[in-house]
C-alpha cells in the first residue's frame, strides 16, 4: 500500500543561525493575511508580538507593534518587530506580522540580524 506523506499546507521554511554565539532556530510561515516568524534560542516561543502597517493618508508609513504575550518591558523586542514589519512593507506586502521571540540576548545585534531573514524565501513568492 502506497502512503504518501501529506505536505503541510502552509508555506514555511526553517533555518538555524548563530547570533552572537547563540544557536537561533527560526521558522517562517506565510499565510494569506500575515507572516508568522518564530525565533528561539531557549527552546520556547518567548514573547509574542503583532506588527502591522497602519493605513492612512500620510505619505510616510506608520507601524503599530503590540506585545500579545510575554515581556512588555523589553524595547528591543518591539524594535525587532518594527524592523521586520518595515522590511515586509518596503518589499511591497501589506501583510501583518506575528513574531515570536525566545531570545537569550535582546541587544541591538538581534535587530540588525533580523533584516537578514529572508521572509520572501518562504514558498514560491511570499509577498
Amino acid at each position: 500500500m502506497d502512503r504518501s506523506v501529506p505536505q503541510f499546507p502552509v508555506s514555511h521554511s526553517k533555518l538555524s543561525l548563530d547570533v552572537k554565539g547563540n544557536k537561533t532556530d527560526v521558522v517562517i510561515c506565510s499565510y494569506d493575511d500575515h507572516f508568522l516568524v518564530m525565533a528561539t534560542q531557549i527552546g520556547s516561543m518567548g514573547t509574542i508580538l503583532h506588527a502591522r502597517k497602519e493605513e492612512g493618508v500620510s505619505i510616510h508609513p506608520t507601524f503599530n507593534v503590540s506585545v500579545l504575550f510575554g515581556k512588555r518591558d523589553e524595547p528591543m523586542l518591539v524594535a525587532c518587530a518594527r524592523q521586520l514589519i518595515e522590511h515586509i512593507s518596503t518589499s511591497g506586502s501589506s501583510r501583518s506580522l506575528v513574531l515570536s521571540l525566545g531570545l537569550k540576548d535582546h541587544s541591538l545585534v538581534i535587530v540588525h540580524d533580523s533584516k537578514n531573514i529572508d521572509i520572501d524565501g518562504v514558498g514560491s513568492k511570499a509577498y
